[in-house]
């Protein structure tokens, strides 16, 4: 294995894949990153037998081809560390690989790259296009909700729901939802297929996929979902677990319906969350004809108070949430104004753009 590779070129590609790779591992292999050489491409690949990523770039000057597998993160420090438009030579070197550059040379130990961990073909139960865009979107607009270490394992992940001509994301951690739907019209089931991606193959996409129209092509099997573009692959297992009934909790005829300006709703939140409980993060939400009072309250006696014009017409009402959870929602939503619809004080809220949005959001009330 002989060749030549601009730093920068290698940076991202590498960046990527590390990313995957566990500090601690069961298996020493799975610290080292896959570099396999043929013709005038390199692929690098990073895996925790979970979540699999191969980053593909194009290299001059390759003099011998071949595969290896050297430590992640050892690598990519040494890439880090090195000038912009540094010029990398690698040969291998028996056990060694040897990473030249001007006057620094380095050495890195290597294991055999039959060693290395290969995901198993998946097989396809649908299999479409779409733009990285659309994708990419989903996950910021509802990836926040999804739990984090929840004994109810199928809630640590992210619901892909293939609809006809139509893609859904949803997640929930029990105590908020967030539901987003994007039009795929290359999407041709004749009934909804659900997936349950896993939280941290849900993060590693999302951090792959770029705000652009390019076409990645999604491979969605029984136990994997594949998801390929020009410069990656994207592999992961899913949650082998039934998502529960979302449908079931989104509000039905919530009368008393709240608009407000976003931004100056979520600067409010920001200014109470400040004197809120920091276990409990409550704030109270007294509604009013024309009036929003946003009130916090902590052990220490202290209290924040806000007030804001808002568009409400109906009874005063009080209502206790989360205020972190407020502030995921009115981030995640780009209009300049909001919509939150009321049942009554027990009964969980329904954010969401006033018209033509593409995500709702549902927050269970807290009791202050």
């Amino acid at each position: 294995m002989k060749f030549n590779v601009s730093r920068d070129a290698l940076l991202k590609p590498l960046q990527l894949v590390a990313g995957v790779v566990e500090k601690r591992q069961t298996l020493p292999v799975l610290a080292n990153v896959l570099m396999q050489l043929q013709g005038q491409e390199l692929s690098l690949t990073g895996t925790d037998l979970e979540v699999e990523i191969v980053g593909r770039l194009p290299v001059d000057g390759v003099e011998m081809e071949g595969e290896v597998t050297v430590p992640a993160r050892k690598l990519l420090d040494i890439c880090r560390s090195l000038p912009d438009g540094a010029e990398l030579k690698f040969e291998r070197d028996g056990e060694r690989l040897v990473l030249r550059s001007g006057r620094s040379r380095f050495q890195l130990s290597t294991l055999p790259a039959a060693d290395f961990p290969n995901q198993e073909e998946a097989s396809a139960q649908t299999r479409f296009d779409i733009s990285q865009r659309e994708i990419r979107r989903l996950i910021e607009a509802t990836s926040f909700a999804m739990a984090q270490q929840d004994v109810r394992y199928y809630l640590n992940g992210l619901l892909l729901e293939c609809r006809p001509q139509q893609l859904r994301a949803v997640a929930t951690d029990g105590h908020r939802l967030a539901l987003c739907d994007r039009d795929a019209p290359g999407l041709n089931v004749s009934a909804p297929i659900q997936a349950i991606v896993p939280r941290k193959g849900v993060l590693e996409l999302g951090r792959l996929l770029e705000d652009s129209d390019v076409q990645a092509q999604v491979v969605l099997g029984n136990n994997h979902i594949r998801v390929m573009s020009g410069q990656f692959t994207f592999t992961s297992k899913l949650v082998d677990g039934k998502f529960p009934d979302y449908e079931r909790v989104l509000p039905r005829g919530a009368g008393n319906v709240v608009y407000a300006d976003r931004q100056g709703l979520r600067q409010a939140f920001s200014r109470a969350a400040i004197l809120s409980n920091e276990k409990y993060r409550g704030v109270r939400l007294q509604v009013s004809e024309g009036l929003l009072q946003i009130v916090a309250n902590n052990p220490e006696q202290e209290e924040a108070e806000e007030q804001m014009m808002v568009d409400y017409v109906g009874e005063p009402m009080e209502i206790g949430f989360n205020v972190s959870y407020l502030l995921d929602v009115t981030g995640a939503i780009h209009s300049d104004q909001i919509r939150i619809s009321l049942a009554d004080a027990n009964s969980s809220a329904l954010l969401q753009q006033p018209e033509d949005g593409d995500a709702l959001y549902v927050i269970m009330p807290m009791r202050l």
